[in-house]
């Protein structure tokens, strides 16, 4: 054990010598990914579809602030869909500035929330998200999983559907591709029950870590877990959605074993070495529990200089 605390003391130190060069490389590397994600799953306007411009507008991004990710990301899933067809374009313009007004609203500071949850949706993790947050955050920072899970389900519907809805135009008219699009997304009954579902699992995991007990951190997780698993289920008995219950379950362990990783450089605490303080003052009694981190100084390199006497 000591040996993985001083490990992750080397990690923070390393952190925090060198913050000025990891920050800027981890947005280039989270919008990088972004950009490639997107263009690998609705790539229709070939002329975003290069490395040379993803890797121009990834490096741009490192250098200005998270949210900026956000909108390039949300950009580039518009000009994509506009590719398909204009009406595409317009209800994605129209769902992302919806999006934008709540998230910041309620929660701009969940940026990587937006971002990592349609990669961990195409990883088949995606339960790791509200998890995270729900130890991490706050109960606003369901809307930004709530936004997430949106821009994702948005993208699967148009990717399945692009050729019915490119085939509507000679038929129909724009009209009934106004319609088309916007029933598919406000039916999807998959992506509203995941929304439901990982909205109770912020609050529940939220509420839970926040106690006093001992071991929080992980009862939080654990309820979380069954609670997201329960109710996904049971919409799934409810709505027909077609879940997968082994890749839920494997899902929700490999999320589980992520959050507890999470649990160990975020909140490590001994709880064998509880202390309980009371005092007063001229109005109140205070009744504290207070439990120690855990933490180990590296051990300091020694170095001898032997001089030969001549």
């Amino acid at each position: 054990m000591s040996s993985l605390l001083e490990m992750r003391e080397r990690l923070r130190n390393f952190y925090s010598k060198y913050e000025i060069y990891i920050t800027p490389l981890f947005k280039f590397v989270l919008a990088l990914v972004s950009l490639m994600c997107i263009n690998g799953n609705i790539g229709y306007m070939d002329r975003l579809d290069n490395i040379i411009i993803v890797l121009v507008i990834a490096l741009m991004c490192s250098f200005l602030p998270m949210n900026f990710i956000v909108l390039v990301s949300a950009g580039f899933v518009c000009a994509h869909l506009y590719a398909v067809s204009l009406e595409c374009g317009v209800v994605a313009i129209a769902i992302f500035l919806l999006m934008f007004i709540l998230y910041f609203r309620f929660s701009p500071k969940d940026t990587v929330v937006v971002l990592l949850l349609p990669l961990c949706f195409i990883m088949k993790i995606p339960y790791v998200i509200p998890i995270a947050v729900g130890l991490l955050g706050t109960p606003a920072s369901a809307v930004s999983v709530g936004c997430g899970t949106i821009a994702y389900y948005l993208i699967q519907y148009i990717k399945v559907n692009a050729s019915t809805i490119s085939a509507l135009e000679s038929d129909d008219g724009a009209v009934a591709k106004f319609r088309y699009v916007i029933d598919g997304i406000l039916n999807n009954k998959e992506m509203m029950i995941t929304i439901i579902a990982f909205a109770a699992v912020v609050i529940a995991v939220y509420l839970i870590r926040r106690t006093s007990v001992d071991h929080a951190w992980t009862i939080a997780m654990a309820v979380g877990a069954v609670l997201g698993v329960v109710i996904l289920l049971i919409g799934d008995l409810a709505y027909d959605t077609h879940i997968s219950i082994g890749l839920l379950l494997l899902g929700m362990v490999i999320s589980l074993l992520i959050t507890k990783i999470l649990q160990f450089f975020c909140f490590n605490v001994d709880y064998s070495r509880t202390e309980y303080v009371q005092f007063e003052d001229d109005e109140y009694y205070y009744y504290v529990k207070a439990v120690p981190k855990n933490s180990v100084a590296q051990a300091k390199k020694r170095v001898k200089k032997i001089t030969s006497v001549l």
